[in-house]
């Protein structure tokens, strides 16, 4: 990137700043909401007990925004509901707690903070609601489905505080059904709910967005301005709502992070399911849904680890494959903003190679790419061959962002051709990597010395909001970028366009000109004179940058 100041100096000199990421990006609407802010005990503690359709509920006060977490926007998916498609929450009577969120979906553990051991609550269809304080009405809003593969995550893992304070949004975060309990697709399942199979987490978000639209005015928002937004599974499922025709009309505008446009028929989900209830010890049962059941959820998240399953695609909600809905315009049309980081897989070659304390071999490599691109298996190995990277790692990183990349334009192209779209790239490879990563190099050698080949996955997120609760280490002109993108998303979120005064302008995506956003932050040296800023702009290289002629020519 042509940076003359490490990553490692840079955070030494702006450690002491660090802390005004949350508070230090306040803008006017956010300042005068602290300005109101009621004194305790006077009508602030009133302001927060909003109504919804199934009873009060009673949020808590924070410095500069109010949040109302854990409230349940469907019923306890578990016993004799368990894959069924969500249905209404039951209601309560007085004012329920709204000050601690509900409990994660059941799920494996992992790396990310708050995961380190296996989750195995069911009753976990909640959401959290998170707006500016004082006086608000008909603000814009933003749900965030949260990503993980459709196995991990939960909407807790975001907090949207320096997005609603900048912007003056309402942001509401998601729990959905994951794994095996979101997605098992098995004949009697179908004939039980044949519009469930196989996507009982994509209806649990249409559910939630349901809910939005019936309760977010009582919170301050507009329901007939929401934008559905996420990041890797979660960018996928907005491809996935944009394609459902249950999900028109709850949404205006979409955001798709690092997620593709792609659901499996039904038949490949089928043999997914099938096996995994061989793996759990069900395929023999005289009833398979009883014995399925009956099983714990340890035991699920266990078997899923063996036997792992995917959405796929069936019912009236989503009849037609995501891909094919955007290349033949059969789908939601509402304005969409999508883009990338600029090393998406270096992650993924750490995650399960190194990080595992075995680096990709040679042979690992040739193998990877003959069983990933078949055909084209000898064609790739010919235009990155090993003797032009330092390791087999850092080929199979350089492969693989080539072949997302080239997928990521093609559906900038497809969606282009029928609503405005506004692509970018996140390019600031001297970023602070998101947190379980930035973590795993305050401790491990291998991880600070691994070539991640730029930003990676999730590490465009904390730029927007605070990731897996923690605040990086952001230097000053990285955050003038974290400020210029809130505002940019803020903008597409409000109206639909990015564009307005003191930001870059930013086209919207044509094939022709192969136009992105760039974004990026400058190289401010700490003894210039002059002031920190992000340095975005509008670049044509993308395809150059990533060999897209390469994979063009392939017929990917």
């Amino acid at each position: 990137m042509g940076r003359t100041t490490t990553l490692r100096s840079r955070v030494r000199t702006i450690l002491a700043t660090a802390s005004v990421l949350g508070l230090g990006l306040l803008s006017p609407i956010a300042v005068h909401a602290l300005k109101s802010t009621p004194a305790q005990g006077s009508s602030e503690h009133s302001s927060l007990v909003v109504s919804t359709a199934t009873g009060k509920v009673r949020g808590q006060a924070q410095t500069g925004y109010d949040a109302w977490l854990g409230i349940p926007y469907a019923a306890n998916p578990t016993a004799a509901d368990r894959w069924t498609a969500p249905r209404p929450a039951s209601a309560w009577s007085g004012i329920r707690d709204a000050s601690r969120f509900g409990d994660r979906c059941a799920q494996s553990s992992g790396w990310d903070p708050g995961y380190e051991k296996t989750i195995t609550t069911e009753d976990c269809l909640d959401l959290n609601v998170y707006a500016p304080q004082g006086n608000r009405a008909h603000a814009p809003v933003v749900v965030w489905i949260h990503g993980g593969g459709f196995t991990g995550g939960a909407g807790q893992d975001t907090n949207p505080r320096k997005f609603v304070q900048q912007t003056g949004a309402i942001v509401v975060t998601v729990n959905y059904r994951l794994g095996p309990l979101g997605y098992l697709n098995l004949p009697q399942l179908r004939a039980e709910n044949a519009n469930g199979a196989g996507n009982y987490g994509l209806l649990d978000q249409q559910t939630a967005l349901r809910w939005v639209r019936s309760n977010i005015g009582h919170f301050g928002g507009d329901a007939k301005n929401v934008t559905i937004a996420g990041q890797s599974a979660g960018g996928s499922s907005v491809c996935d709502q944009l394609a459902s025709p249950t999900a028109k009309g709850l949404f205006a505008r979409a955001v798709i992070m690092s997620g593709g446009c792609a659901l499996q028929t039904a038949a490949a989900g089928e043999t997914q399911s099938q096996a995994f209830v061989k793996e759990i010890g069900c395929a023999t049962a005289s009833d398979v849904l009883a014995c399925l059941r009956a099983k714990p959820a340890s035991a699920i998240v266990a078997a899923q680890l063996k036997a792992p399953i995917r959405p796929s695609l069936g019912g009236t909600a989503f009849p037609v494959d995501p891909g094919t809905a955007v290349q033949t315009g059969n789908f939601t049309k509402v304005p969409v903003m999508l883009g990338q980081t600029n090393s998406e897989r270096g992650l993924f070659t750490f995650q399960n190679y190194d990080y595992l304390g075995t680096p990709m071999t040679a042979d690992q490599y040739t193998q990877a790419v003959k069983s990933t691109y078949g055909t084209n298996a000898d064609k790739v190995l010919a235009e990155y061959p090993l003797t032009a990277y330092p390791t087999p790692g850092q080929a199979w990183t350089a492969v693989q962002n080539g072949s997302t990349s080239y997928d990521r334009q093609q559906l900038m192209a497809r969606l282009s051709k029928w609503v405005p779209t506004y692509a970018y790239e996140f390019a600031e490879s001297d970023t602070p990597h998101f947190t379980s990563i930035y973590r795993l190099q305050q401790q491990s050698a291998t991880a600070r010395d691994f070539p991640f080949g730029g930003a990676i996955h999730v590490d465009d997120l904390g730029y927007l909001w605070d990731y897996l609760g923690q605040t990086l280490p952001y230097d000053d002109d990285q955050l003038e970028l974290s400020h210029q993108m809130i505002t940019f998303w803020d903008r597409f979120t409000t109206a639909g366009d990015p564009n307005g005064s003191g930001t870059p302008n930013w086209p919207k995506y044509r094939t022709k000109t192969g136009e992105l956003m760039s974004l990026k932050a400058c190289d401010t040296a700490p003894s210039s004179n002059e002031p920190p800023a992000a340095c975005s702009k509008v670049t044509r290289d993308f395809a150059q940058e990533h060999d897209l002629d390469f994979w063009q020519s392939l017929g990917s």
